[in-house]
């Protein structure tokens, strides 16, 4: 990352050209002007350079003729408080130099925080929920926190019968073993997601088929799907991806046609709808993840949701064991240890207490986003499609292939802004122990999406100033491509 001073620095004898490579360089929008003692003695800002081109001003034109000399600087043993301070909109960066006037350092809000890509809120009932599990003794997977998970989960989601477990995968797997899906089945996902989706499937002895998405939704493709049908296939698993829904009127009407089960991969979009009906609500079972990144969490964890009541009792006995409900420590099946802890479901419960406004939270993230980068034609925004909300989990979008960068070297300057981004999935197929199971040449559109996605801060809890730190960062890579495209 070129966030040292001499990236910044350039010689004041120096031209209009010289000072676009250094801002491009450091991706930051600024350099600092210095003589030939290394003192400051003027700051020149991308915004001090597009505003010279519109009055005239050429490439091999001096910056001493254009650069800022009214400017802040603060010596370099001055208090962060004080530094702080005197940060702001219009002051971003402070030159900090040394006692004899020299440049030794400067100060920015980055060089302290990052703005991460995910992080908890966890700042309602958690400790306390918590905390009487530790006073109580009920601690592992017996107490009362876990029903009371459950519960709420049966009625945000309007299902009705829920299961706690241990994390998103195993909730997978469990979906599909109390549906009886095992060896020989085949099993239709789609090829961007998270790589839990086909291990789960693996774990039972079923086959995967993987199959492309859609390039607006990125969820699984219904097309492709009844193209995939065979005698063998058992269950489709469509994936939420990204908190958008997938399209569950014609994945149901296909799975009634063939009498196939429909297992939801819910694990990114709690509070996403679909025609008004929350997602999770339509499959046989439906799965969903609380790792320390998702919308709600209890560091790890999972829920199953089922339809019927005779599935969702054999999955509880898988669960704990196999162990018989009648006669304890009696095995009536090969069983898993899959269970919720009720420190785990505490948190769960205090999470539950507030999804409504974590979920109004990361919808609005998105809304400034989307306000802020739907004017650069070069990027290709997520959104809804028709008749659903997106709960956002990650807000991510496509730099096209008609984009002057890709999206490593977008990545690399705001990396260089202390902003953490996150690139989409692998597609399945890309991976070697996956490649069987589909076929490159039908999967253009992961493979585009894979290729080209990225993921912005997107917690609940990330300020307005953070956001509008972001969106000044991704502007300043264009206005600096813009540069290039002068210079060249």
């Amino acid at each position: 990352m070129n966030t040292s001073l001499e990236h910044f620095l350039l010689p004041v004898n120096s031209t209009v050209q010289n000072a676009l490579k250094v801002i491009d360089q450091n991706a930051q929008g600024i350099c600092f002007i210095v003589d030939e003692f290394q003192r400051p003695v003027g700051i020149l800002t991308d915004g001090d350079l597009r505003r010279a081109f519109l009055n005239g001003t050429k490439l091999q034109d001096g910056v001493e003729y254009i650069m800022n000399r009214n400017f802040t600087v603060l010596p370099f043993d001055t208090h962060t408080d004080i530094i702080n301070g005197n940060l702001n909109q219009k002051i971003k960066h402070i030159p900090l130099v040394d006692q004899d006037g020299r440049l030794v350092d400067f100060a920015n809000k980055f060089r302290t925080k990052r703005i991460p890509i995910m992080q908890p809120q966890l700042s309602g009932n958690e400790l306390a929920y918590v905390s009487d599990c530790i006073t109580s003794g009920w601690i592992s997977s017996q107490g009362s926190y876990v029903k009371r998970f459950e519960e709420a989960f049966t009625k945000y989601c309007q299902m009705p019968y829920a299961l706690a477990v241990s994390n998103g995968t195993t909730s997978l797997h469990l979906a599909l073993v109390s549906l009886g899906i095992g060896a020989g089945d085949e099993v239709i996902i789609p090829d961007f997601t998270f790589a839990a989706t086909i291990n789960a499937i693996l774990y039972t002895g079923a086959v995967p088929v993987i199959v492309d998405v859609d390039l607006t939704s990125w969820t699984i493709d219904p097309i492709c799907i009844k193209k995939a049908i065979t005698p063998k296939t058992k269950a489709i698993m469509p994936v939420h991806i990204y908190g958008h829904a997938a399209d569950m009127d014609v994945i149901m009407e296909i799975a009634n046609e063939h009498q196939l089960f429909v297992i939801e991969d819910s694990a990114e979009a709690l509070g996403s709808t679909y025609h008004d009906q929350p997602i999770g609500s339509f499959g046989d079972v439906s799965s969903f993840s609380f790792f320390g990144n998702k919308t709600i969490t209890t560091g790890e964890g999972g829920m199953l949701l089922f339809k019927d009541k005779a599935v969702y009792e054999r999955a509880a006995i898988l669960r704990d064991h196999g162990m018989s409900k009648n006669k304890r420590y009696w095995h009536d099946m090969i069983g898993f240890n899959y269970r919720m802890t009720n420190m785990q479901a505490a948190v769960g419960v205090a999470q539950m207490e507030r999804v409504d406004d974590i979920v109004y939270h990361k919808r609005k993230i998105a809304q400034f986003y989307d306000q802020a980068l739907r004017k650069y034609p070069s990027l290709q925004l997520h959104g809804e499609k028709d008749h659903t909300t997106n709960s956002y989990w990650l807000y991510t979008f496509l730099i096209k292939e008609s984009s002057k960068f890709n999206r490593e070297e977008l990545a690399e300057r705001l990396a260089k802004n202390g902003i953490e981004t996150r690139p989409t999935f692998y597609p399945m197929h890309s991976m070697p122990i996956y490649a069987k199971y589909g076929r490159k040449e039908d999967l253009k559109n992961s493979i585009y999406i894979s290729e080209t996605g990225l993921s912005l801060p997107s917690y609940a809890d990330i300020t307005m100033e953070e956001l509008e730190n972001v969106t000044a960062a991704i502007a300043t890579a264009f206005t600096t491509i813009a540069f290039n495209q002068i210079e060249n």
